[in-house]
């Protein structure tokens, strides 16, 4: 059974200023140099009519991982490979749809995101759902995945929101 992550963050910036940021290329590179590990990269980055959408590659080292996840890594360090595209939706509102394949395992990931103005600034939400498919401990491997992917998470909007002028 897939596990499921909800995730939310607020900022005083508008919702537009958010998007912004967290599209940003500049700033994206910035971040996976700062935050995404070995082997750490943006490997596609394309401007649409309809919005954005890039792959991100996030490495996280094999001593940073729960014993049952590493033993399922093929040589030690956690390789992710993170799509997005965004859109913009209704007034002070922007949409997204995100991917992640954990390279060399059986882990993905899917999410749905929002960035919306609300009272006092903009509000940042993500549902995603973990789904690891290793018969018997699977579910343990999708809930050490997911501590990993809030955790990282909760770095890039930290990071990003920092970033905001």
């Amino acid at each position: 059974m897939p596990r499921s992550i909800d995730y939310r963050a607020t900022s005083a910036h508008p919702a537009s200023t958010v998007y912004a940021a967290m599209v940003d290329r500049d700033l994206l590179e910035e971040q996976l140099r700062h935050i995404g590990g070995p082997g750490a990269g943006v490997t596609a980055y394309e401007t649409t009519a309809e919005g954005v959408r890039y792959t991100l590659r996030h490495g996280i080292p094999g001593e940073h991982l729960p014993s049952i996840v590493s033993s399922f890594v093929p040589g030690g360090d956690l390789q992710i490979d993170r799509s997005e595209q965004w859109r913009a939706g209704d007034a002070g509102v922007y949409d997204g749809t995100g991917s992640v394949k954990v390279i060399g395992t059986p882990a993905t990931a899917r999410s749905v995101m929002r960035i919306a103005d609300v009272d006092g600034g903009s509000e940042i939400r993500i549902r995603a759902e973990v789904t690891v498919k290793v018969p018997l401990i699977g579910a343990k491997i999708e809930q050490a995945v997911a501590g990993q992917i809030e955790q990282l998470m909760a770095a890039e909007t930290e990071f990003t929101l920092s970033r905001i002028s």
